[in-house]
């Protein structure tokens, strides 16, 4: 998809800014400015949005994309360049005290472990390892005779954007087959490394890079779960999970939030047939923000016409994760399993499969084929929705895409080895992501 550059007005002269556009995942554009005197680099926090950038609620975007969309970019004649980078966050928080967004946390949305991403985050209803945490905390159950860790790390966007997820669940009680389990997931999600150009523009107009430092905008996540058995026979489980959430989130020496949220999740499990239900922030997760600026930033940003936030919360609405798996027992060796994941959502009309003002319905699709327990490849298939048309001028015809995802699993009694070849674009607009992830059971040797 090409988009046009812009001219603007500068000094009497017009002057083109370069726009190096991207399609994010969503079917939007996010642009890098390649202008070298308004050195912009993003980051993708969500409280982090770049002034040169006006986000579109009525189009959904991609967790990893939303910072750099979409279409607005202010004048140079009312803007200092340094001024975008510090006061990034001022958008997102100076229409209220406390709201309900759209798209909050969204570095929650990611994903964990390869297996899950190779197939497309449908996850809820067969999930039964220590990456159970993320997806639903009640298949953490699954891990029931010795302690197991998982790591996964991944690079976006030719290495801007940072992933970091780590996790670990312990049994309680019986050591042959616990009724009890519990979790910690970690998660790091940064752009490190940000010019801070505030102060790039010297009070007599010259430019001074000397004037230029860095900084980091970081996203944390720590997940405390809890699953246990609530029935059990010859033929079924059934089984309950929680998860606390307590995330932090920081732009630099800037901005810091704290928030804390909880999530609930059920399970069922027969012989092939696997049921789930994840309901994601039931207590309303919050963020509340504090900003802290020296006397010299603040008098900077007043000059450019810039509000000086102190404080805001931020509110994640409820989200419901239904889930439906089966296994097919096609010969002594090989088994093949399905899973149909529905993610519901309540806040307004978004860009999906199924929408409405009252409701809103986004299907995850993903399959996985095993050999003896051993090899495993996987494929999936998500974020259906309409975009435009690629090469249509006119703006006006839509289609629907979706984004792919395939992957490979190798498991050799403890240790099992997952990899993810995911799009962060959609099926005609590839970005691609290799992903590696690891598990390691710390107790005894499981038999394959």
């Amino acid at each position: 998809m090409a988009f046009p550059t812009r001219a603007e007005k500068k000094g009497g002269k017009n002057v083109t800014c370069q726009y190096n556009c991207h399609l994010t995942p969503y079917n939007q554009p996010y642009c890098v400015i390649l202008d070298p005197i308004s050195l912009v680099i993003p980051s993708v926090s969500n409280e982090a949005q770049l002034l040169f950038f006006k986000r579109n609620v009525d189009q959904k975007v991609h967790p990893l994309a939303r910072p750099f969309v979409n279409h607005h970019i202010l004048s140079h004649n009312s803007f200092r360049p340094g001024i975008a980078i510090l006061a990034l966050f001022i958008i997102s928080i100076s229409q209220g005290h406390a709201q309900f967004r759209k798209y909050s946390n969204e570095f929650l949305n990611i994903g964990a472990g390869a297996r899950g991403l190779a197939m497309g985050g449908a996850q809820v209803a067969s999930v039964g390892d220590v990456t159970a945490g993320y997806w639903n905390p009640a298949g953490l159950i699954e891990v029931n005779s010795h302690p197991v860790a998982s790591l996964m790390h991944a690079e976006y966007f030719a290495g801007i954007g940072k992933y970091d997820y780590g996790s670990v669940a312990i049994p309680i009680g019986d050591p042959e087959k616990s009724m009890r389990t519990l979790g910690l997931s970690l998660i790091r999600f940064a752009v490190d490394d940000i010019p801070n150009t505030l102060f790039l523009v010297e009070p007599d107009g010259t430019i001074n890079y000397n004037n230029v430092t860095s900084f980091s905008s970081a996203d944390y996540a720590m997940l405390i779960s809890y699953a246990q058995i609530i029935f059990e026979d010859e033929e079924s489980t059934f089984s309950f999970g929680a998860n606390a959430k307590i995330i932090h989130r920081s732009v630099g020496s800037f901005a810091k939030a704290w928030g804390f949220g909880l999530d609930a999740g059920l399970q069922y499990r027969s012989r092939n047939l696997s049921l789930g239900i994840m309901a994601r922030d039931i207590s309303t997760t919050f963020n509340a923000w504090k900003f802290n600026f020296t006397e010299r930033e603040k008098e900077v940003l007043y000059l450019t016409n810039n509000n000086i936030p102190v404080k805001s919360t931020e509110m994640t609405a409820p989200r419901l994760v239904l889930g439906a798996s089966y296994k097919w027992n096609i010969s002594e060796s090989f088994n093949l399993m399905s899973e149909l994941n529905l993610d519901l959502t309540f806040d307004g009309r978004r860009n999906v499969l199924l929408s409405s003002s009252a409701l809103n319905m986004d299907p995850r699709i993903g399959m996985e084929m095993g050999f003896m327990n051993l090899l495993f490849g996987r494929v999936g298939v998500y974020n259906f929705q309409q975009g435009l048309k690629d090469g249509d001028t006119t703006n006006l015809k839509k289609v629907w895409i979706y984004q792919p995802g395939v992957g490979v699993g190798f498991k050799l009694k403890n240790v099992e080895i997952d990899y993810a070849f995911t799009n962060l674009a959609n099926q005609s607009n590839p970005l691609y992501t290799h992903i590696f992830s690891l598990k390691i059971g710390l107790g005894r040797k499981e038999n394959n």
